[in-house]
């Protein structure tokens, strides 16, 4: 195969085709839960840089949900954004899983300065509609043997032969 021969006038390429950024401050979002943890690293106008979570890092199964596995998520996510130049970094933590405190503890280790950290969990104020209480109907021959056994009083019987659970 002939290669390709340069025109005159060009140059060449002279560094990477990708230009790494200088990202002095960001943001670092935490998502743990029981199954897993996922640690995404953006900067401030919120454009992802890196992310990682138990699963990529190699964890299987019952494992990824461990505080070990947020560690290891955590310390591989940071460490390309820390080559970049991040220095500080703020911290939102979404989540009630076990690697929430190991993943914080991860990035101190690692040397970024927090500016703050801060739990987003999502909580409900007032939450939705229950659904209705399901009507068990029971037949009058069970009434029978019920009112024998004395298992249910006068007043569930004079209810229509409805119970509400």
């Amino acid at each position: 195969m002939a290669k390709a021969i340069p025109k005159k006038g060009s140059r060449g390429r002279i560094g990477s085709r990708k230009s790494i950024r200088k990202i002095p401050k960001g943001v670092i979002n935490i998502q743990a839960s029981f199954n897993n943890s996922i640690v995404t690293v953006t900067d401030v106008r919120g454009r992802v840089i890196s992310w990682s979570s138990a699963d990529t890092c190699g964890f299987k199964g019952t494992r990824k949900g461990t505080p070990f596995a947020a560690q290891t998520a955590a310390a591989i996510a940071i460490r390309v954004v820390v080559d970049q130049g991040m220095k500080r970094a703020e911290v939102m933590i979404r989540g009630l899983g076990l690697g929430r405190d190991a993943a914080l503890r991860a990035i101190r280790r690692i040397g970024i300065l927090l500016t703050f950290a801060r739990d987003v969990t999502p909580m409900p104020h007032n939450g939705y509609r229950p659904q209705k209480k399901t009507c068990v109907e029971i037949k009058i021959e069970d009434i029978s043997i019920a009112r024998e056994t004395r298992e249910i009083n006068d007043s569930m019987i004079r209810s229509n032969n409805i119970i509400m659970v």
